[in-house]
């Protein structure tokens, strides 16, 4: 290009200059078409059409596009050249005529070298063209290479993250499942055992609330790679989720076979596990099903093995083979779940009283209240049946404001017509521990108008023990609202004398397991007797429960107690029956002043 300029600066001839004008500007056009195919598919843009188009499609299309330009350059090359020989013959001869244009093409040098263009180019097109397409073809065939690569790589971690636990790298409920349906089949054609096994660790909700769920997630870890490295290499371990785990053990004999591996893994667990700066011991419950000793199918055994890991944590027993008497998951309680907030709701639910005498005088001083429910399919269940449903689903606070509302509503009822009498309501550790309950007590109370003093609040030992420092809060609380409070089923605790002191109690009530023997039982009457003086000497006052016979009834009366209540005064029963009951036996409701 430079040395065209130079001929142009220095060229004296001007038909020479004139045709190296001609020729210039038509170098400039080739250059720029050069650039034109160059740019007009980047390696971007290359890289999406192979990605959208099979390759030899790509590539005819970029031979087209190349071609086509090139087939431009050939035409505007044959019009310079017809251009620069008309010109040519015009200023050489004075006029355009068939023999002036091939005297011009004759005689002048710089048209023959510039009809050679158009096929120099022709053949310069169709090598870029084709070194193009080749550099395209590579490029593409790397980065198809590079792409299918990297796909193989993220379709294996897909796959491996939707079947295995992201913190533990353990597979997860939904690989444990498939494991155990295999598991199944092959031991039903070897016609051998196998077992599985849920493990759940014991408080380890203390853990992530005191030291976080960093931490917890760190002993997680710890204790999956224990459970691990303790299986035989062809038993599945999985992480179900929380801090739950599930074991498939293959061709175990029985039980026996079982309990080796259970000990092995609890000794795994036994070693401190780190974590926060502190040594911690982790403890596990673990529930057993055998196939096909339990069941035949993934599902009832997973379900059952569950039912025996909570049966084990219930009753602290480390490991559980699932029994029918564990299974709380039947269809009537099933049934009742779904029935139950429908029943609160609606009011469907009623109270019963059973009432406390005074054993001095006989009045009536006071009733518990005692939830029923009258269940269209299954009759008037007591609480024993539906308690534990209202625990586990949450409903229990809503239940728990139920029973205070109808409890203090006929407490009211029978204030307006004269009688002197309290009620006493059972509140469990999820109520007690609500910062709502005692704002709802207050609301209620002004609602019926009830004094605060004729409301006594039951509660059992192990409930201030769920969150001691919070218990204590409240029924402090209470105790200022002028609220009493009642330690129900006194002495089968394992802490009563340790914190009974610092309670702001105003009851003791003595568990029926001791008043009925108590007449034959010498060990029972020592421990009403102790109980009684224990209470007196704290100031509290002091009600049996299960007093079904006057010899019974006689005996309390020597130690001292206080209030008796059983069957011998009344069983529970709704408030106007309990009215029609009582008057035609020898206690009677205290009457107001």
């Amino acid at each position: 290009m430079r040395s065209l300029y130079l001929l142009l600066g220095y060229g004296s001839n001007y038909r020479i200059r004139l045709a190296l004008v001609v020729l210039t500007s038509y170098h400039e056009h080739i250059c720029f078409c050069a650039l034109v195919v160059r740019h007009y598919f980047p390696r971007g843009e290359m890289m999406k059409i192979s990605a959208t188009q099979p390759l030899n499609l790509t590539t005819s299309l970029l031979k087209s596009r190349v071609s086509k330009y090139a087939v431009y350059g050939v035409l505007i090359a044959f019009s310079c050249i017809i251009i620069a020989t008309l010109m040519v013959a015009f200023l050489e001869n004075g006029g355009i005529h068939l023999d002036n244009i091939m005297s011009a093409q004759k005689n002048n040098l710089a048209l023959w070298m510039l009809d050679l263009m158009p096929f120099i180019f022709a053949f310069w097109g169709q090598y870029v063209s084709s070194i193009m397409v080749c550099q395209a073809e590579t490029i593409i065939l790397d980065q198809t290479s590079e792409l299918r690569a990297q796909t193989a790589v993220l379709e294996e971690k897909a796959s491996h993250d939707a079947t295995h636990d992201f913190l533990t790298d353990l597979p997860n409920r939904i690989l444990f499942h498939d494991r155990l349906q295999h598991a199944l089949s092959a031991a039903s054609r070897k016609q051998s055992k196998l077992a599985i096994m849920i493990i759940d660790l014991d408080n380890f909700k203390e853990v992530n609330d005191t030291l976080g769920h960093f931490n917890g997630d760190i002993i997680l870890k710890q204790v999956a790679n224990r459970l691990q490295a303790t299986l035989r290499n062809f038993d599945s371990v999985a992480r179900l989720g929380g801090d739950e785990f599930a074991i498939i053990l293959h061709e175990v004999v029985g039980e026996q076979d079982v309990n080796i591996v259970a000990k092995k893994l609890q000794r795994a667990l036994l070693p401190s596990f780190q974590a926060g700066g502190l040594n911690l011991n982790i403890n596990a419950s673990f529930g057993v099903t055998l196939f096909p000793d339990h069941g035949n199918d993934t599902a009832i055994l997973m379900q059952r093995a569950e039912v025996a890991m909570y049966a084990a944590k219930k009753e602290k027993a480390g490991l559980i083979y699932y029994d029918k008497k564990y299974d709380q998951y039947s269809p009537k309680r099933l049934t009742l779940m779904a029935g139950l907030r429908q029943a609160i709701d609606q009011q469907e639910l009623m109270v019963f009283f059973q009432p406390k005498v005074d054993i001095k005088t006989g009045k009536v001083v006071e009733v518990e209240a005692l939830v029923r429910w009258q269940h269209p399919e299954y009759g008037l269940l007591l609480p024993d049946e539906f308690i534990p449903v209202s625990e586990q689903t949450g409903l229990i606070i809503p239940l728990t404001a139920l029973v205070m509302e109808l409890s203090l509503k006929q407490v009211a009822v029978w204030s307006q017509e004269g009688y002197d009498v309290g009620v006493t309501i059972n509140i469990s550790a999820r109520v007690l521990l609500d910062p709502r309950f005692p704002d709802a007590l207050i609301g209620l109370l002004a609602a019926y108008r009830v004094e605060p003093e004729k409301v006594m609040l039951e509660i059992t030992e192990t409930t201030i023990m769920v969150d001691r420092e919070r218990a204590m809060d409240t029924l402090h609380r209470l105790k200022n609202m002028s609220v009493r409070i009642s330690i129900d089923d006194f002495g089968t605790g394992y802490s009563s004398l340790a914190y009974l002191k610092n309670l702001p109690v105003y009851e003791l009530k003595i568990d029926k397991s001791f008043v009925l023997e108590m007449c034959n039982n010498r060990d029972d009457a020592v421990i009403v007797k102790i109980v009684i003086e224990l209470a007196h000497q704290l100031g509290l006052q002091v009600t049996a429960e299960g007093v079904e016979t006057d010899e019974i009834l006689s005996m309390l009366d020597d130690l001292g107690c206080d209030i008796a209540q059983g069957y011998l005064v009344s069983m529970p029963l709704p408030a106007d029956e309990l009215l029609s009951h009582l008057s035609n036996s020898r206690w009677r409701f205290q009457r107001g002043c």
